[in-house]
């Protein structure tokens, strides 16, 4: 029987599993170094790739039953969430290499599990085509490398409310050493990997370009490793809009990472904001911007105080086994879609932090000899037999044979067999110990099930009330409608220099409003 997909899904699909390919090989050939003197990187690469593998389907379907991929974009972008570039962009990849692997083991056809497959490409494409609506764009390589979310309406509030700082001051110094200690961190807790760092951007203004900065999970939350470890860290989710001059961001990515021409100085900051969110706030929360000195005061004592979780993250990762380093690493890779179970309202610790009970059977196999080589050949060299081509294949940036993930045969179509799924999700465990503490939001510690509650009852203003559809390009030509000025005004409430000003401000307007307030002092 021919599957039940149209000529034109499959289009769509391959389409799909080819851009994320090309996305894929780019990044990690020319953006990334995957090694640890710590951490067993690539086997738990290689384990994460499979759990997602047997998972994503059905936790998709279950997240899609409450909202859809559309609206969790649409929430996803209106705050900070670890729902963002990075993660978005690498839930199909992750998912594909699962599939990948186990053709390339001799365990799975391209034409088996076509259900799964097609539904898990479709929902996250259109997660990250509304996520990235401001610049129209499915992933930052299609824009150039660059990554503008953000709405004019919220950078307009970003630089107006930003705090003047110049090099030698406190501030100034209060932020990079706050940079420093939360990069550290971040790195660590995610067991050695970029996925609790996010910058978008860059974004033209007044005084240069301001690149937005993001530090994700600091808190007792998710992660349950961070219980006791983080029970002083108050911010779950960190925003800081920098903005810099004589500095082009050349270069924001499909990792959100960044390169900017010259090379980035901090010397040429000029102003600094700070904000926290999370799926349980409707929007950008100021964090002690009311005076320069308030902002360096409180980034010192934060930085004191994720210098003290990091402190005993060293002291509890140096008593883990490396079967635990591995659940660790795989587990924070493979939930990278977490955060839209939260925004839905469906989260469950379990579905995000155990790993897949027919994953657990391929542990043995995976020691640093063979993780290393299989994840050098399957996202470095291409060079597995089930990546190969036909002789006079070239691919699009290596010009080589094989292409990174295999696409879905047309035969389907026919009378070429084929699976629909790989089945429910048969139970997991972990190494790990189980989480214990509450979760750190922006409504304070809840339990998991007021978590839930919480973010299903949720309303964001900017997408109530018929706002939801009206974009930038809405705004431009109809400047002066009631409706634009209530989205505005919505993204204003926080303000501390725009507060129900409105639609229709051009920059000159937002710079001498911001210089009104004092806020270049």
């Amino acid at each position: 029987m021919p599957a039940q997909h149209s000529y034109a899904d499959l289009l769509a699909a391959n389409a799909w599993i080819r851009k994320a390919s090309d996305a894929f090989y780019f990044q990690c050939t020319a953006r990334t170094v995957q090694e640890s003197k710590l951490f067993p990187v690539n086997p738990y690469i290689a384990l994460s790739y499979l759990n997602a593998w047997y998972r994503y389907p059905e936790l998709f379907r279950k997240i899609e039953a409450v909202m859809s991929a559309e609206e969790l974009g649409d929430h996803a972008r209106e705050r900070t969430t670890s729902a963002n570039i990075i993660t978005n962009g690498i839930i199909e990849q992750f998912y594909l290499g699962g599939r990948q692997m186990l053709m390339d083991m001799g365990m799975l056809k391209a034409t088996d599990a076509m259900d799964d497959v097609m539904y898990v490409l479709d929902f996250t494409q259109r997660l990250n085509l509304s996520y990235h609506r401001n610049h129209a764009h499915v992933l930052p390589t299609d824009a150039g490398l660059s990554a503008q979310l953000l709405p004019e309406r919220q950078v307009q509030v970003f630089e107006a409310d930003a705090l003047g700082t110049k090099p030698g001051d406190k501030l100034h110094t209060s932020v990079a050493h706050f940079l420093a200690a939360v990069s550290q961190y971040a790195f660590l807790k995610n067991s050695e990997c970029r996925l609790g760092i996010h910058n978008s951007g860059p974004y033209k203004v007044g005084g240069g370009e301001m690149l937005v900065r993001e530090f994700v999970d600091l808190a007792e939350s998710d992660l349950p490793w961070l219980d006791g470890v983080a029970e002083n860290v108050e911010l779950n989710n960190v925003t800081m809009p920098v903005f810099m001059k004589d500095t082009h961001f050349n270069i924001v990515d499909d990792w959100a990472s960044f390169e900017a021409q010259p090379s980035y100085n901090h010397d040429n900051m000029y102003a600094v904001g700070l904000y926290t969110s999370d799926y349980l706030s409707d929007g950008y929360i100021p964090v002690h911007m009311d005076s320069a000195a308030e902002l360096a005061d409180y980034l010192d004592h934060l930085r004191d105080t994720i210098h003290d979780a990091t402190q005993r993250l060293w002291k509890e990762v140096a008593g883990w086994s490396r079967d635990q380093m591995i659940d660790s690493g795989l587990l924070v890779y493979y939930n990278v879609p977490k955060d839209l179970a939260h925004i839905a309202g469906v989260y469950e610790q379990e579905d995000w932090y155990t790993v897949e009970d027919r994953v657990q059977r391929f542990k043995p196999l995976f020691n640093d000899e063979y993780g290393n080589h299989l994840i050098a050949e399957l996202v470095g060299y291409i060079s597995l037999r089930s990546q190969q081509g036909n002789e006079s294949h070239m691919a699009k940036l290596s010009g080589a044979r094989g292409d990174m993930w295999s696409t879905i045969p047309y035969s389907v179509l026919g009378d070429e067999e084929w699976t629909g799924s790989v089945g429910p999700i048969r139970g997991g465990s972990t190494s790990l110990p189980q989480k214990t503490a509450l979760y750190t939001t922006t409504r304070g510690k809840l339990t998991q099930d007021q978590c839930n509650e919480a973010a299903r009852a949720l309303r964001i203003p900017t997408l109530e009330d018929g706002l939801r559809h009206l974009d930038d390009a809405w705004v431009k030509n109809h400047p002066d409608d009631p409706r634009a000025h209530e989205l505005y005004r919505r993204t204003q409430a926080r303000s501390l220099v725009l507060k129900d000003k409105g639609a229709g401000l051009l920059r000159e307007d937002v710079l001498a409003l911001r210089k009104e307030a004092g806020r270049d002092d």
